[in-house]
């Protein structure tokens, strides 16, 4: 019985953290860094299952794959921060809404 139980408590903890990262991106749209947690948490969440998974059917493939997904976690975090920096130093704010100014202009050259 206990088992069972560590493979449901093992798979409820990630969807509640994914849950959790998915609300925090989609209800708070206003700061960048609060956004790209959420998203880190919702990695954090795959990583737990894949990990998970990899305990309950006795294989590595789970462990090499959450390896992946931390190291394509660390290049997302990087590019993000990068992003704030940015965008911190044009706008003097960190407010989502203003983020597509960073476009630039957009110009039709006509010859």
């Amino acid at each position: 019985m206990s088992v069972f139980f560590f493979k449901g408590v093992a798979l409820f903890t990630p969807l509640v953290l994914f849950v959790m990262g998915a609300m925090g991106t989609f209800l708070n749209r206003r700061n960048l860094i609060i956004m790209l947690l959420c998203i880190e948490l919702m990695l954090l969440a795959a990583n737990l299952v894949f990990l998970t998974a990899s305990v309950a059917l006795d294989d590595i493939n789970g462990q090499l794959l959450a390896l992946w997904v931390m190291t394509a976690a660390a290049a997302e975090t990087a590019l993000g921060l990068a992003l704030c920096v940015l965008h911190y130093r044009l706008r003097a704010t960190l407010d989502v809404e203003l983020i597509n100014l960073m476009k630039g202009s957009q110009q039709n050259h006509a010859s």
